[in-house]
């Protein structure tokens, strides 16, 4: 399992900005290739969903991704299961919500989490103040606790999520939910300043980053940046395997010319 914050400092402190894609586990039989793909592209973290049937954060379309692989019969530890399979040098983030995390058990999510190779994970409805129990397991099994900070957090509640978030810093981007947008919030921006001012841990900004040049802008206020709703747009729309890396691709162009 890789150490998700060494992994993405050592990276950063190379000069590298940091790409971190997002595929929802499930979605379609080759969803695994598209993890293989997206990291073959240039990749330094690949974010996988594990659906759930009442997604709060997630805008229409990772809710259409979540719902079509349901339908199709996904199920957390069977996503999780295969992510063993998945032989790529970059770590690996898991995006649930709690209640999958409550009914597995703190211990045994995080536990499976690590014996699969995931070296990470986001819930993003666990409050600071309820997170321990979910944490400290997570912490035990070695397996980072990523935290979000939205544009309306204020300063002295920044300071403790930054504090207690481990491998990176999710900085969201915009109130509301997830979703491609046609330009860059100014709420994401100064999101990336505040978190750059608040600690050294890598800070990566998502919700919203729908294109390379988005991306571009984004990273010049942060580390990097989360792709998720215009690259699960693509594959629900039938695009390929090779199609989605070559996506992935003009995002690592673009950060790496600036």
């Amino acid at each position: 399992m890789i150490d998700l914050e060494a992994h993405l400092r050592g990276r950063r402190d190379q000069g590298r900005k940091l790409l971190v894609p997002y595929v929802t586990g499930g979605l379609g039989r080759d969803w695994c290739q598209v993890v293989r793909a997206f990291a073959d592209a240039g990749a330094d973290a690949v974010e996988i969903g594990i659906p759930f049937s009442d997604p709060v954060m997630d805008g229409p379309t990772i809710q259409e991704a979540s719902q079509a692989a349901l339908d199709g019969g996904a199920t957390p530890g069977g996503i999780i299961s295969s992510l063993a399979a998945v032989d790529i040098d970059v770590p690996l983030v898991a995006m649930t919500y709690y209640n999958i995390v409550f009914r597995a058990g703190h211990e045994r999510f995080a536990s499976s989490l690590a014996a699969n190779n995931v070296s990470g994970a986001i819930v993003p409805d666990v409050p600071l103040e309820e997170l321990p129990p979910w944490a400290d397991a997570a912490d035990a099994a070695d397996v980072a606790t990523v935290l979000l900070a939205s544009p309306v957090t204020p300063d002295d509640r920044l300071a403790r999520i930054v504090e207690r978030s481990r491998g990176f810093v999710y900085g969201v981007g915009l109130m509301g939910v997830t979703g491609e947008r046609d330009r860059v919030a100014e709420s994401a921006l100064m999101m990336g300043k505040r978190l750059k001012a608040a600690t050294d841990k890598p800070v990566v900004i998502g919700f919203g980053v729908s294109t390379p040049e988005q991306a571009v802008r984004l990273a010049a206020e942060a580390d990097g940046v989360v792709v998720a709703s215009a690259l699960m747009r693509k594959l629900l729309d039938g695009s390929s395997v090779a199609e989605l890396g070559d996506q992935v691709a003009a995002f690592r162009e673009a950060l790496d010319k600036g």
